[in-house]
């Protein structure tokens, strides 16, 4: 049997696209022409087409479903890259072997030589899974095809906070001089610019699992710093411009936002930022150190409208909603 790898954040769901949410529906019985249909509508849309696979890629039945579309049509990229992923799902939750879900990607990856998503599966696998040097590999092979990929800088991101465990959490960390290369070299428009308030987040959780950091982001002063000032400030400004409301996983970076002006204190500016939310939270980073996520997230955003004088939901039973936490 398969050893899991470690599952530090699963695949996310739909994010609010609601043909995704429809298509998953239906690969989940089977269905996997109208897969196919959403794929082709999404065309070269590379951060869309990424999300989309992954979600798509989550559930048990989804490798299954794409080997028999693989089978029907033996010269589709788009099943290949689905099983692909699908196959890599597995392997983190112990059901496949990680060479299965290497090979998978390989081959869907010599499918479709200008998809960045097949090498995105291998990032995904690498980052839970692998080594530095195949993380770097596969997100060089990405960036190669999409210079700006927005999954894969988060998954580097979440990789290299975790190194030098203890060597502190200066603006010269690898994360942290990661996301604030990749947010001055994107382009004025690109969520990129929200990068390095990820990686604030993320070498906090590096530092709590090391027990360097209170597991309560409330008692560690890390938002409180000059750096963190300066990175908050500067993601808020981005998003008061442009918002990014036409990106797929935009909801991600709104969560990551609103946590940390919560936890920097800044309580009108988390309280606007979680009206835009609304019932959608992220289990990243509201689970970081261990925390329940819907529970960190209905905690914070209580206490922000409250100390921002922003009346409640008119609708306060919108936030116990079943809908899935989302998980990047």
């Amino acid at each position: 049997m398969p050893t899991p790898c470690p599952d530090l954040r699963a695949l996310a769901p739909a994010l609010g696209d609601a043909e995704l949410a429809v298509t998953a529906d239906a690969l989940a019985l089977g269905q996997w022409a109208r897969v196919r249909t959403l794929l082709t509508g999404t065309g070269a849309d590379w951060d869309l087409r990424g999300h989309r696979l992954t979600v798509l890629a989550t559930s048990p039945s989804s490798a299954a479903w794409a080997a028999d579309w693989l089978l029907a049509e033996p010269d589709s990229g788009d099943a290949a890259t689905l099983l692909a992923l699908a196959t890599v799902r597995l392997a983190l939750r112990g059901a496949s072997s990680t060479t299965a879900a290497a090979r998978a990607c390989a081959t869907a990856a010599g499918m479709l030589p200008d998809d960045p998503t097949p090498w995105l599966g291998a990032l995904i696998l690498a980052r839970r899974c692998g080594t530095p040097d195949g993380q770097e590999h596969a997100f060089r092979q990405i960036r190669a095809r999409h210079r700006d990929h927005h999954h894969a800088h988060h998954l580097m991101t979440a990789a290299l906070a975790e190194r030098q465990p203890d060597g502190g959490d200066g603006p010269r960390h690898p994360a942290h001089d990661f996301a604030a290369r990749a947010a001055e070299r994107a382009p004025a428009d690109s969520p990129l610019a929200l990068l390095p308030v990820v990686a604030h987040a993320e070498r906090y959780r590096a530092l709590a699992a090391a027990g360097l950091a209170p597991p309560d982001p409330a008692d560690s002063g890390h938002w409180s710093t000059r750096h963190a000032h300066q990175v908050l400030q500067a993601a808020f400004d981005w998003w008061l411009e442009w918002e990014g409301e036409d990106h797929p996983r935009r909801t991600i970076d709104l969560n990551f936002l609103a946590h940390a002006m919560f936890h920097e204190g800044r309580m009108a500016e988390a309280a606007a930022l979680f009206q835009r939310i609304g019932p959608h939270p992220t289990r990243a980073p509201w689970s970081y150190a261990g925390r329940d996520a819907e529970g960190a997230f209905r905690a914070a955003r209580a206490t922000a409208l409250r100390r921002a004088g922003t009346p409640p939901p008119a609708d306060p039973a919108a936030l116990m909603t079943p809908t899935p936490m989302t998980k990047v």
